[in-house]
C-alpha cells in the first residue's frame, strides 16, 4: 500500500536529553522509511519538567509530562509526539491515540551509587533517592533500615544530586541510562524478582491525533508487536486501579512463544501491605490477562491497599 505523507512532519518532544534522544531515534527511523519527508523536532517544556520540588503523586501525576505536547498536535504545530510510555496516563484524552509502541529497552530498575556496590550493601540510615512510590514501597518492604527521599528532575539532574552527596544511592530506570550511553553508571541492575518494573517501563510510544490515518499507516512499521502486547497487559492492570502514579503499582509482562507471563504488585508506600500475583495466558489477549490479574489482586485486598494509599496522599498534601 502506498502511504501518502505531507512533505514535512514535526515531532513534539520534551526537551530533556533523554526525551530528545527518543525523538531523534524516531526521526531517524522515519527518515529511513520516508527519505522524501522532512522531519523536524519541536522541543517543549512541560509542567512536569517545571515542578521539581514535589513528588508527581502530589502535583497531578503522569499527565503533567504530555499535555503541552498534545496541545501542539491539536493546534497543528506538531504531527506526532514521542513519549516514555511509563510517563503516559492510562487513559488518553479524547481525540488522541497511540499509533505505535517501539521495541522495549531493558525494563529493569538500576541501582546507581558512587560508594556502594548494591542496595544490600547500604548501611542503616543511608539515603536512597527515587522518583516513584512503586520503588519506595519495594525498597521499604525489603530494607526498612534505609531512608527513602524523593528525587525529581531529568536524568542528568538526578545523577548530579547523587554526585553532590545528597544521596548514598539512587534508583533509576536502566533504559534511560543505556539509551544515553551511561550504562557504566549502573552498579547493578535489579532483577524483577526484587524490583518489579512499572507498567510500560523501558518502552517508547508515539501518540497522534485520532483521524490521522496517514500517520497510522506510516508509523505501523515502527510498532513492535510483542512489546505492544506486553505493555497493553500492564496498562490494562494499571487502569483497573486508577492508572496513576499515586499508587505503588508494578506490572511486568514477558512473552515466550505464544504465552505471556504477567506479574504484578500493589502496595502501600511504606511497604508494609502488599498484594502480588503471577499468571500466564495467551499473548494475543493482553487485555484479558490484565483484567484477570487485577481480579487476582482484588482478591488479596487490593481495594483496601488502594484506599490506604489515597488516605496517605490526602494527609501528605
Amino acid at each position: 500500500m502506498k502511504i501518502s505523507l505531507p512533505s514535512k512532519l514535526v515531532i513534539a518532544s520534551r526537551e530533556s536529553r533523554l526525551a530528545m534522544w527518543q525523538a531523534e531515534h524516531v526521526r531517524d527511523r522515519l527518515a529511513e522509511l520516508y527519505p522524501q519527508c522532512v522531519i523536524e523536532i519541536l522541543g517543549m517544556t512541560t509542567r512536569g519538567d517545571q515542578i521539581l520540588d514535589r513528588t508527581l503523586s502530589k502535583v497531578g501525576g503522569k499527565g503533567l509530562f504530555v499535555k503541552e505536547l498534545e496541545v501542539a498536535m491539536e493546534e497543528g504545530r506538531a504531527d506526532l509526539a514521542v513519549h516514555s510510555l511509563k510517563d503516559m496516563p492510562m487513559e488518553l484524552p479524547a481525540g488522541f491515540t497511540l499509533a505505535a509502541v517501539l521495541e522495549r529497552e531493558d525494563p529493569r530498575d538500576a541501582f546507581v551509587s558512587n560508594d556502594y556496590a548494591s542496595i544490600e550493601a547500604l548501611p542503616p540510615g543511608a539515603i536512597v533517592g527515587t522518583s516513584s512510590l512503586r520503588r519506595q514501597a519495594l525498597i521499604a518492604a525489603r530494607f526498612p533500615h534505609l531512608i527513602i527521599k524523593p528525587l525529581r528532575g531529568n536524568l542528568d539532574t538526578r545523577l548530579g544530586k547523587l554526585d553532590n552527596g545528597e544521596y548514598a544511592a539512587i534508583i533509576l530506570a536502566a533504559a534511560g541510562l543505556k539509551r544515553l550511553g551511561m550504562a557504566a553508571r549502573i552498579k547493578v541492575v535489579i532483577e524483577p524478582e526484587h524490583s518489579l518494573p512499572a507498567p510500560g517501563q523501558g518502552a517508547m510510544a508515539i501518540e497522534i491525533c485520532e483521524g490521522r490515518v496517514d500517520l497510522l499507516a506510516a508509523l505501523a512499521p515502527l510498532n513492535h508487536l510483542s512489546t505492544a502486547q506486553a505493555v497493553t497487559a500492564e496498562r490494562t492492570l494499571s487502569r483497573a486501579f486508577g492508572g496513576s502514579c499515586q499508587v505503588p503499582l508494578a506490572a511486568f509482562a514477558t512473552i515466550e512463544g505464544g504465552n505471556m507471563r504477567l506479574r504484578a504488585m500493589i502496595g502501600t508506600p511504606d511497604g508494609l501491605r502488599t498484594a502480588t500475583a503471577d499468571i500466564t495466558g495467551a499473548a494475543n489477549a493482553p487485555e484479558a490477562l490484565g483484567q484477570k490479574i487485577a481480579a487476582a489482586l482484588a482478591q488479596q485486598g487490593a481495594a483496601a491497599i488502594l484506599a490506604a494509599c489515597k488516605e496517605d496522599l490526602a494527609e501528605g498534601t
